[in-house]
């Protein structure tokens, strides 16, 4: 089922482990001009869902974002035939069976410029995560660069992510800093996501920070920064 979090945007959540720990799942659901709708982090497509996608407007473009997120990119596709995909950096190489799709690097694309903006977050190869900013609600919108866990999640998870230090406040994790390969190149991606006046903020594990979102991720790579 669809959650409005404010016009023209809505998110979807269903239960996911990683290495058997329950962290969670979110796909976010932008609607463009003229109806279309971009699909992030695609999660399974199930008839309810596909309903409620459907009242909203068409199926346009199914979005994965980082090198993690795409298990569900291609059901999008195969589901809406008319959908293009795109992907993160260095996935067409992971996943040769994604024919067709577009590439996302810092630039956006035609078919949304103006409507969002996009990010390469380089120096983590891992990754590759392209970040998204949706102007017109002031929202940032990440799969991996941030978490905010908190008393909801399970156990397991609130222990861990509490050992982590991504427990009850929305930002990275202590582990973030071995992913970066180049520290140059990550400091001034992160420069550019901190450019946008962006106040929520959507992560696809644990809970949207609905407002204060800038200074926690801000103060979060404050490590990034120095």
């Amino acid at each position: 089922m669809l959650r409005r979090l404010a016009d023209d945007l809505w998110v979807t959540e269903r239960p996911q482990r990683f290495f058997g720990l329950p962290v969670g799942a979110r796909m976010t659901v932008i609607r463009l001009s003229g109806g279309r709708l971009l699909l992030h982090s695609p999660l399974p497509l199930d008839t309810p869902l596909r309903a409620d996608l459907d009242a909203l407007g068409r199926v346009a473009y199914a979005v994965a974002p980082n090198r993690l997120h795409h298990l569900y990119a291609g059901d999008v596709a195969r589901a809406y035939a008319d959908a293009r995909l795109w992907v993160a950096p260095g996935l067409p190489e992971k996943r040769p069976d994604l024919v067709h799709a577009g590439v996302l690097g810092d630039e956006a694309p035609i078919e949304w410029r103006g409507e969002l903006e996009q990010a390469f977050f380089r120096g983590r190869p891992y990754e590759n995560e392209v970040a998204f900013f949706h102007p017109a609600t002031r929202t940032l919108i990440l799969c991996d660069l941030a978490f905010n866990f908190g008393p909801r999640n399970a156990w397991p998870t609130r222990v861990l992510m509490s050992l982590l230090r991504s427990y009850g406040k929305l930002g990275p994790s202590r582990l973030d800093p071995l992913l970066i390969r180049d520290r140059a190149a990550a400091s001034a991606s992160l420069e550019r996501i901190l450019a946008w006046d962006f106040d929520r903020v959507i992560v696809a594990h644990g809970d949207v920070q609905e407002s204060g979102g800038y200074a926690l991720m801000r103060d979060g790579y404050a490590w990034l920064r120095a």
